[in-house]
């Protein structure tokens, strides 16, 4: 297990554009379907990784809080399934469904949504606030599997409680930490490659 850190997006990116089918109703999902959100949350995460089961129920904790705050949510997964069986659709949608999550879990099966976002690890999570300019991109908070810290979700809740009251996110962040993308191979983006 092998742990990368996010490249930290600058903040203020504008949302990158997708359209991804998703993994448990087949439906094609993109920034079009949260355009009344007063925010979107993008979080990269995939089946295997122990990093994301380490917080899967956090995860869906945060949905089922700030969904019905307007909050818009996806998840997506970049792996390469051809190598990492675990994590294709069938698998994504089971986890989705074992887990009650109701957001979209999307598969981006060419790689390109995390180029586009610079993604390098599940998990990683990017807040786009109304303006759909980056606020927030980091951790979910300070646990990790086997450190013994509690699993709250705090600066991701920070960050979203600050975006739905008006406030500036503060721009001081951590970096999440997790399993690297799995590229395919002669995939790997520059920015993996000189990691």
């Amino acid at each position: 297990m092998v742990a990368v850190a996010s490249t930290m997006l600058p903040l203020g990116t504008p949302l990158p554009h997708f359209e991804l089918p998703n993994a448990v109703d087949g439906r094609m999902v993109s920034p079009a379907d949260f355009k009344d959100s007063k925010a979107l949350l993008v979080m990269f995460i995939c089946n295997h990784c122990p990093y994301v089961q380490h917080v899967k129920g956090e995860i869906g904790r945060i949905a089922a809080e700030y969904q019905p705050k307007g909050v818009g949510i996806v998840a997506i997964n970049s792996n390469d399934i051809t190598a990492y069986p675990d994590d294709s659709p069938e698998n994504m949608k089971r986890l989705a469904e074992s887990e009650g999550w109701t957001f979209p879990f999307l598969f981006d099966e060419s790689q390109e949504v995390a180029k586009a976002f610079r993604a390098a690890c599940t998990p990683e999570f990017y807040l786009f606030g109304p303006d759909r300019k980056l606020v927030y991109r980091g951790q979910l908070d300070d646990s990790r599997p086997k450190n013994n810290v509690p699993v709250t979700g705090r600066d991701l809740r920070a960050a979203l409680d600050a975006v739905l009251s008006g406030r500036p996110v503060p721009e001081e962040q951590t970096p999440s930490v997790g399993c690297n993308i799995k590229w395919r191979k002669g995939n790997e983006p520059d920015y993996f490659k000189a990691a």
